[in-house]
């Protein structure tokens, strides 16, 4: 099912970049294609932000198996007592082994989830490189009369478009929408 689904999005991502293509050269408009991967291998400071960024994680992701294996250590060993524990002891070893476990989950979260600590550290070290390549992208398609630049990595993508041509506002016009 999931390769059905990936080739139904290959097709359809396809599909519009060839009906893209075909627009753009029916209304005589420049375009080029760059790739930004290897663009951004080539540029020493991605390279050192990417090693850095890699550190950081392998830091931080032994920290949190630390974490998780003391919370195995802690299961093992109330299983192999639990049969001698009162209720008592039992309900508060079990607490303890999830809070321990909380804590660590709650650790990968605030390092590796939607906006973490590495999120923010990407921001901080990749953003103003690929920044660095948008506004040179900027500078070539001005300087060369470009209207688009599709990058070619990952697949094609709209890098850049003349916001002279963004038809946007008269879409909305005839929909009766005001800005």
């Amino acid at each position: 099912m999931k390769l059905n689904i990936g080739n139904k999005i290959s097709t359809a991502l396809l599909t519009v970049a060839v009906v893209m293509l075909t627009s753009f050269a029916a209304n005589a408009q420049k375009y080029c294609m760059i790739d930004s991967k290897y663009i951004l291998e080539k540029i020493t400071d991605y390279k050192d932000a990417q090693a850095k960024l890699d550190a950081i994680s392998k830091t931080w992701q032994s920290e949190i198996d630390g974490k998780m294996a003391e919370v195995d250590k802690m299961y093992k060993s109330y299983q192999a007592e639990r049969a001698m524990l009162s209720d008592d002891m039992r309900k508060k070893r079990e607490d303890d082994i999830v809070q321990k476990e909380k804590t660590a989950k709650d650790l990968q979260k605030q390092r590796f989830g939607y906006e973490g600590d590495l999120f923010k550290k990407r921001q901080e070290l990749v953003k103003p490189i690929q920044d660095r390549v948008y506004n040179a992208v900027q500078k070539l398609a001005a300087n060369k009369g470009y209207d688009f630049v599709l990058d070619k990595a990952g697949g094609v993508t709209l890098f850049y478009a003349n916001p002279v041509l963004d038809k946007s506002d008269d879409v909305l016009k005839i929909l009766g929408i005001n800005k």
